[in-house]
């Protein structure tokens, strides 16, 4: 007997597209019941079906489309603690992760039919001295196109620079990387079919790799009214990581006595986020949803970071696609299409009026099935 799921309710197929009802039939969705099922659940249907019903409020599974699986705070973690990672992200309701850099050999999940699917970035790949300890290769310019085709082969499609970081000679934020072996190893990348982001906190770096063609920026806290033009041009996505910034002041703190320059640096970035976010949304910026899980903050933060772009004046219903509907399109995934992987959240309440019954998924169906 083959297992069905009858999902009822409001079924949020787009923004603008809701449906009453769809069912789950070889764990991808349709539209049309199977013959011979019943309209309600549980219990042993016609046709030798057995049917289960939730209803609720439907989303595809959420984006979280800057998250570390395989990562904390001290660099690479064993499959055990990748495992918690990534089922702490799927009772969250996050069910596709963009991994934006991992030294962690993850492509166990892959075969997991419970844990989300991942997209990975490869390693980070960071100037030397210039990144966190253990976590990227770190290489001078020189090295930087042969980094940048290798990390493309091991990825899904995606390459991680490190954008800026502090230099401790200037004591601030400074650029890692000259434009013109930027512009070379972004080439090699678009050669090779892959698209690259780059961790930014500052200024100094958006405009070249901006010019170079780089296709999507994380943090992106350095955009300014000269900047955002620039992206909105070139049609530059950013995933603010909000979540992450909130942690600004802490880091300031913690480097003052050291890094004054820096510090007071990050408190500026600090200072005018959410006007940054919604400066670049306003001027027509691609904005997605990422928390920068995995490294030092925990996972599971998707509905958190949603709650930030909406505080920072991004509409309810734009911050809901920046990790549905639109998030899936622009990572070439699908939603609630007709035969597509039933990937799903259920939700008591609509989250199109209030963001936060994101924090409370009623159902998670993975692949089919029912996992919390």
């Amino acid at each position: 007997m083959s297992e069905v799921l009858h999902v009822k309710g409001r079924i949020l197929v787009g923004p603008d597209e809701v449906r009453d009802e769809l069912w789950v039939i070889g764990g991808r969705i349709s539209y049309e019941p199977p013959r011979g099922a019943p309209g309600t659940g549980p219990g042993a249907g016609a046709g030798g079906h057995e049917v289960t019903t939730v209803s609720g409020w439907v989303l595809p599974g959420l984006v979280d489309a800057h998250c570390h699986v395989g990562l904390d705070a001290h660099g690479p973690v064993d499959d055990a603690t990748s495992e918690k990672q990534a089922l702490t992200d799927r009772e969250a309701g996050t069910l596709l992760i963009r991994d934006a850099g991992s030294p962690s050999d993850t492509r166990w999940i892959d075969a997991r039919e419970d844990l989300p699917k991942v997209i990975r970035a490869g390693r980070h790949i960071a100037r030397t001295r210039r990144y966190i300890r253990n976590y990227a290769h770190e290489i001078e310019p020189a090295d930087l196109v042969e980094y940048v085709g290798r990390e493309a082969r091991r990825g899904d499609g995606w390459v991680k620079l490190v954008g800026d970081w502090i230099d401790r000679e200037v004591g601030d934020l400074t650029a890692c990387w000259p434009r013109a072996e930027v512009e070379a190893a972004i080439a090699e990348a678009h050669r090779l079919g892959a698209r690259v982001t780059a961790h930014c906190f500052a200024e100094d770096s958006l405009r070249d790799l901006v010019e170079a063609g780089i296709d999507c920026v994380e943090h992106a806290t350095g955009l300014t009214e000269d900047t955002i033009p620039l992206f909105a041009e070139r049609g530059v996505a950013i995933v603010p990581t909000l979540v992450n910034i909130a942690t600004f002041p802490k880091l300031a703190t913690g480097g003052e006595a050291k890094f004054p320059r820096w510090s007071a640096h990050l408190r500026r970035l600090h200072e005018r986020r959410y006007d940054t976010v919604r400066s670049a949304y306003d001027a027509g910026v691609p904005v997605y949803v990422g928390t920068d899980a995995g490294g030092s903050l925990p996972h599971g933060l998707v509905a958190a970071e949603v709650a930030e772009l909406v505080k920072a004046g991004i509409p309810a219903s734009a911050a809901l696609s920046a990790t549905a509907w639109g998030a899936r399109a622009w990572l070439g995934r699908p939603g609630l299409e007709e035969g597509a992987p039933a990937d799903l959240v259920v939700y008591g309440e609509d989250p199109r009026a209030d963001v936060s019954v994101l924090a409370d998924p009623r159902r998670v169906v993975l692949a089919g099935r029912i996992r919390g």
